[in-house]
């Protein structure tokens, strides 16, 4: 009767822990889907926005007489980064791109320039949201990573902390260099 009671015991406890961990597993199941679809969604308009500077490298070509186009789109023709790291680059690029209609008067009548410009300012309000959301779920996320006792599964699982995009915060906004 005392071993029926001990062994009831040990497989009630055994329970607990299988249900424990599965709970938990399910949850970061649950981050992980929508951190991936998250990702999915910015990197989509983070090509897009290559894209858009890729093609605009050939008609700044047509209108200004100059040996380096876009050189930040040029590197990273030939790279693989990730979507944070892409992120910034092509903010880098936004930059030089502008530079462009500011240097040369030409630029800034060009359609190719006009209708760049329009979808980068679209893209922008797109991808900002797109931004805070996954920020929101990798936090979230991160903060279970950490917490205990999620914390165990985190590392018996080998989950790790999400990278979060960073915020920008200069003088002025994209959107309003794009509008200028």
């Amino acid at each position: 009767m005392e071993l029926a009671i001990i062994l009831i015991s040990i497989l009630v406890v055994v329970s607990l822990l299988v249900i424990f961990f599965l709970v938990i597993y399910n949850r970061f199941q649950e981050y992980i889907i929508r951190i991936n679809e998250a990702d999915a969604s910015i990197d989509a308009v983070l090509r897009k926005r290559f894209d858009l500077l890729n093609k605009s490298v050939d008609f700044i070509k047509e209108t200004v007489d100059t040996d380096t186009i876009l050189p930040t789109i040029i590197r990273l023709r030939s790279q693989s980064v990730s979507n944070v790291e892409l992120d910034k680059e092509l903010y880098s690029a936004i930059e030089e791109f502008q530079s462009y209609a500011e240097r040369y008067e030409d630029i800034k009548k060009n359609e190719g320039y006009v209708k760049t410009q329009i979808n980068l300012m679209e893209s922008e309000s797109e991808i900002v949201a797109l931004r805070k959301y996954y920020n929101d779920i990798s936090s979230n996320y991160n903060k279970y990573v950490s917490s205990f006792p999620s914390n165990i599964v985190a590392f018996l699982k080998k989950y790790s902390k999400k990278q979060l995009f960073e915020e920008r915060k200069e003088k002025k906004s994209i959107l309003e260099e794009l509008k200028a």
